[in-house]
């Protein structure tokens, strides 16, 4: 009977994974704590980066969803990728027509990205844990079959 061998990631990259996450918010919270402007431009910006964020993590999750083959309807296909580019654009317009100090734009820019980046990999990552639990329970329930 051949093994299976089942990919984990290593805690190291867990915890980089976490960390830049946990650091992306850290930074993106303090950007947006201390922004100046009109508390109108405050708002919509907090808003922008909430919906930046969990549009990401469902763009991640339709993508992993769907590699394989489709098991989400086109329209779902298009509302998540449309939120994700809506999300992105308004937040990144907002961004740019703020009246604040030019290196400020580019931190809470920077910031921005480096959030999105990590949800991604975030999300990959507890996929992956997620899916190699699924392949450990499989294994045992055939190895506990052909034992019986």
């Amino acid at each position: 009977m051949s093994r299976l061998a089942i990919h984990h990631d290593t805690k190291a990259w867990k915890a980089q994974v976490w960390i830049s996450f946990a650091v992306a918010a850290c930074l993106c919270a303090v950007g947006l704590a201390y922004l100046p402007g009109q508390d109108l431009d405050r708002a919509f910006m907090f808003m922008g980066y909430g919906f930046c964020l969990s549009a990401a993590f469902m763009v991640a999750k339709y993508v992993r969803d769907n590699q394989g083959q489709r098991v989400d309807t086109p329209m779902w296909g298009t509302v998540v990728w449309g939120g994700f580019a809506l999300a992105m654009t308004l937040t990144g317009w907002g961004l740019w027509r703020m009246d604040i100090n030019p290196t400020y734009k580019a931190f809470l820019g920077v910031a921005w990205l480096f959030l999105i980046s990590s949800v991604f990999t975030l999300a990959k990552t507890l996929r992956d844990a997620h899916e190699a639990r699924i392949a450990e329970i499989r294994a045992e329930a055939r190895r506990m079959a052909n034992e019986q």
